[in-house]
């Protein structure tokens, strides 16, 4: 995969294995929620809610980090291997959200 296929036409371009690792984390994760919503409608106590809440956002930072590493070993490296060191501001950029 060259760095244009990947980030110029902004594609990624994942194998089938990565892709069905990330879609099982993220169907579990859909799982999640729509516990989440039953869990409102009967009225559960909040703190069983808020455990939830944050059983989610830390499944989500997981499929965050799987597709971190993902794209800085494919489209970053390439990117930067071709000379467009701009990637990296983007990478930051990036990473600053992910940090908040």
């Amino acid at each position: 995969m060259d760095g244009k296929e990947c980030c110029q036409v902004r594609n990624a371009h994942h194998s089938v294995e990565f892709k069905k690792k990330l879609n099982n984390r993220l169907n579990r994760i859909e799982g999640q929620i729509r516990g989440i919503k039953r869990m409102v409608d009967e009225d559960v106590y909040c703190d069983d809610i808020l455990n939830q809440v944050a059983s989610v956002k830390s499944a989500m930072d997981g499929v965050a980090k799987e597709l971190l590493e993902a794209h800085m070993k494919s489209c970053v490296a390439d990117q930067i291997r071709e000379g467009h060191d701009e990637v990296i501001e983007e990478l930051f950029y990036t990473i600053k959200k992910l940090l908040k």
